[in-house]
């Protein structure tokens, strides 16, 4: 009742008032239309989203579901604060237990970490000396950054089973001791018993520390040639998969079409690979490394091309590779399916090639004797010696016995002392990230013939690619 009262008494001033606030309402709207400015029109607000801008928006969406996951995947990479470590799986088969070990001691560094891997064809007595060798080594127990396989994988020549290896290596690297606390390393490095080091690892640490950390160096073509009928057509099974005994491959009748869904490449199977991209390997987050290993659990030397087909196939990674495989190996002319076994006359190709290792060298081999004391200052039986040694170490090609050993003991592991396989080394490197070098021979895509004979493959001479993986 009061409130009706009220309203009834105030009845013509608000009439006034709503009068003179139409008033207003109705002059506002003339002078709009009147206005030679254009009124902003509804598509200003539902105007289609430029793709540059919808690319953007995405690039701010979480790779992950878990924050904690995206947030470390957008963070940018640390400043290097200290010399590179390596990551070297070093393999070997039945009777290859001593040169795996000499390539050890000429490979080792406190600041590294090696995994070594005799496969099932070794018996288990040449495992568990290479196991006891490491724990009873002083330096190598002290700083417990060996480890050898004691589970050892059974191993396919150019099977698959060369790939699961690495591909354990490096997961096992990841992992580290445990709960997934890998160890602290940068670049990934796969070697085999009849391999050797033409540089100390200080000389690879002082050239890599001026380097990207997410480069891979992977020789690597998409010209794959004959090899599309004789390795990407037939269909292969590795009994090494699952059984027991080794068994040769065996092949199925029909053939299977080049893919694609992913370009082929191929290459060495000796690489030097990042941290970022084995990472990726292994965690596949968009499920390309794992779809190009199931295709290539059937193909024939997959060593030689998975690696490469995962990093070309990748937005995220084919701007990283390096075209070269870091190694210096010798072929026959005219090439065999094996390479050229290095001896005392293939000593100036290998100074020349300055590339940081070399295959393939026969067991104790006289040129081995020459690389330890004229490149590595390496005695019989000892460690590679380098900055982080206590003791003085002695110049490259100086004499060294076995009773002043200067390594036996870590002092500053992180103190790089280069020699002269430095400047070969950064030679080699400056040449292949020059201008002509690099990124016109990234991941290119070669024209090549879709169908290739069987007779031209029949008249092909084996080229260097084919190579055993041991």
């Amino acid at each position: 009742m009061l409130m009706s009262s009220s309203m009834d008494h105030a009845g013509p001033s608000v009439l006034r008032w709503l009068l003179s606030v139409a008033a207003g309402g109705l002059f506002a709207l003339f002078l709009l239309v009147a206005s030679p400015v254009p009124f902003p029109s509804a598509s200003l607000f539902l105007a289609p989203t430029s793709p540059a801008s919808s690319a953007s928006r995405r690039s701010q969406l979480p790779l992950f579901v878990d924050p904690a996951l995206s947030a470390q995947a957008r963070a940018p990479p640390a400043a290097p604060a200290s010399p590179p470590r390596f990551a070297y799986l070093i393999s070997g088969s039945k009777g290859d237990a001593g040169m795996l070990r000499r390539c050890l001691l000429a490979l080792y560094h406190p600041r590294n970490h090696y995994i070594l891997h005799l496969d099932a064809e070794a018996p288990d007595s040449d495992r568990a000396a290479l196991a006891a060798f490491v724990a009873a080594h002083p330096v190598l127990a002290a700083a417990r950054n060996v480890r050898v396989v004691e589970k050892a994988n059974l191993v396919t020549y150019r099977g698959p089973t060369m790939v699961t290896t690495t591909l354990h290596a490096a997961a096992a690297f990841l992992w580290g001791e445990g709960r997934g606390k890998g160890a602290d390393w940068d670049w990934f490095i796969n070697l085999s018993a009849s391999d050797y080091p033409l540089v100390t690892q200080d000389d690879m640490m002082e050239v890599f520390s001026e380097l990207p950390r997410d480069l891979n160096f992977l020789d690597h073509t998409s010209d794959i040639g004959w090899k599309a009928f004789a390795r990407a057509m037939p269909v292969i099974i590795d009994p090494a998969l699952y059984m027991k005994k080794k068994g040769d491959l065996f092949w199925i009748p029909q053939k299977r079409e080049l893919p694609t869904a992913f370009k082929l490449f191929t290459g060495s199977a000796w690489m030097v690979l990042s941290r970022p991209f084995v990472e990726y390997l292994i965690w596949g987050w968009d499920n390309l490394p794992r779809t190009v290993l199931m295709y290539y659990a059937n193909f024939i030397s997959s060593p030689e091309g998975y690696f490469h087909t995962v990093a070309c196939n990748a937005d995220e990674f084919r701007n990283t590779t390096v075209n070269h495989d870091l190694h210096y190996i010798a072929w026959d002319n005219p090439p065999m399916q094996h390479p050229h076994l290095l001896t005392l006359g293939d000593w100036d190709g290998m100074l020349a090639s300055a590339a940081p290792f070399a295959r393939k060298f026969r067991r104790d081999d006289p040129v081995l004797d020459r690389i330890d004391a004229d490149l590595l200052s390496r005695a019989p039986g000892m460690l590679a010696p380098g900055g982080w040694c206590v003791g003085e170490v002695p110049a490259a090609g100086g004499n060294r016995t076995g009773s002043d050993d200067p390594c036996k003991a870590v002092g500053d592991a992180a103190h790089v002392r280069p020699g002269p396989g430095a400047a070969r080394l950064k030679r080699l490197v400056t040449s292949l990230l020059s201008e002509e070098n690099f990124r016109p021979k990234q991941c290119k895509v070669a024209v090549v013939e879709e169908h290739v004979s069987a007779k031209k493959v029949e008249e092909h001479i084996p080229s260097k690619n084919v190579e055993e993986h041991h």
